[in-house]
């Protein structure tokens, strides 16, 4: 696996080794000792999460306050664009975001650590995205920002407008999030 640093401070894409002949190609899609060891990241995932979603469909930008979640987020099928927001305080590069394609092609993945909001909108037909993640999903501790807050000036890369959750049409302004320390 190769780690490709990010503009984020701790946010990583991570490459993995695919092994590819005419029956088809194999992978590790996840091996807690190599991940560790790539990223110098510790810890135990506990819920893997997965999705379907249609083209234009954005989902985020979300975060959990008091249990924030890593993610690691890999793209089963289709083609998406995924968005990582640093809310730690104490972050050289807290309010800035990265975004970046994934696809299920390129078999690429996103470590999105703890602190960070994240979202993702399909570029094309259907997706799915499968995530793991450090923390459960505590619906009460869940927040959303909005998608399209000005002062992000996230660019999503897709033409009209995004399908959006009644819960993502309700995001809080960038400046109103709860942030970490």
């Amino acid at each position: 696996m190769e780690l490709i640093k990010t503009p984020l401070n701790d946010c990583f894409i991570l490459k993995p080794k695919v092994f590819g002949d005419d029956r088809g190609f194999f992978f590790e899609s996840f091996n807690q000792r190599v991940f560790e060891a790539v990223t110098g990241v510790s810890g135990i995932f506990v819920q893997d999460n997965h999705s379907r979603s249609q083209e234009r469909v954005l989902r985020g930008l979300h975060y959990q306050i008091q249990k924030p979640q890593g993610k690691l987020i890999r793209v089963l099928s289709g083609r998406i664009y995924d968005v990582a927001v640093d809310l730690r305080k104490s972050s050289s590069t807290f309010g800035k975001h990265f975004g970046t394609f994934l696809s299920a092609e390129e078999k690429m993945q996103v470590w999105i650590p703890p602190g960070f909001a994240h979202g993702f909108v399909v570029l094309e037909g259907v997706a799915e995205v499968a995530y793991k993640a450090t923390e459960y999903y505590t619906p009460e501790f869940e927040k959303c920002i909005q998608w399209n807050d000005p002062s992000l000036r996230i660019d999503w890369k897709i033409k009209g407008e995004p399908i959006l959750s009644a819960k993502d049409k309700m995001g809080v302004p960038f400046k109103e999030a709860v942030y970490y320390d």
